[in-house]
C-alpha cells in the first residue's frame, strides 16, 4: 500500500466539523470494517479536547502539536511523521500554531 494514500475505500461525505470548524476531518471505511478519519486542525487559541470512545492512534500528517493525553502533567510536541496513542474513554487536548492534517486511526 502507498502510504500517501488508501485505496479502495468508501469515503462518507458529510463533513465530521468541531469546535467552531477549527477541525473538519472525513471518516474512511475499509472493506475490513475498520475506520479511520482524515482531516485538518487550524491554528487554535486554546486547546481543543477530544473525547475518545475507542483507542486511537492520531498520525500527524504535516505540521506539528502540542498534545496532553488525558491527565498528563505536562504536553508533548508532535511533528509530522510521529503518532500518539489515546486510550478508550479517554480524551487528549491538542493545541496548533499552524494547521495539521492528520489521520486518526480508530482501533476499537
Amino acid at each position: 500500500m502507498n502510504p500517501a494514500q488508501f485505496n479502495q475505500v468508501t469515503v462518507i461525505k458529510k463533513a465530521n466539523i468541531y469546535f467552531d470548524g477549527k477541525c473538519i476531518s472525513h471518516t474512511v471505511q475499509f472493506d475490513d470494517g475498520s475506520k479511520k478519519t482524515v482531516g485538518v486542525i487550524l491554528p487554535t487559541e486554546k486547546p481543543l479536547v477530544f473525547e475518545t470512545h475507542v483507542p486511537e492512534r492520531m498520525e500527524i500528517i504535516s505540521g506539528e502539536c502540542r498534545v496532553k493525553i488525558a491527565d498528563q502533567a505536562e504536553s508533548e510536541l508532535y511533528r509530522a511523521g510521529q503518532s500518539f496513542y489515546v486510550p478508550g474513554s479517554s480524551r487528549f487536548s491538542i493545541e496548533t500554531i499552524e494547521p495539521i492534517d492528520y489521520v486518526c486511526h480508530l482501533e476499537g
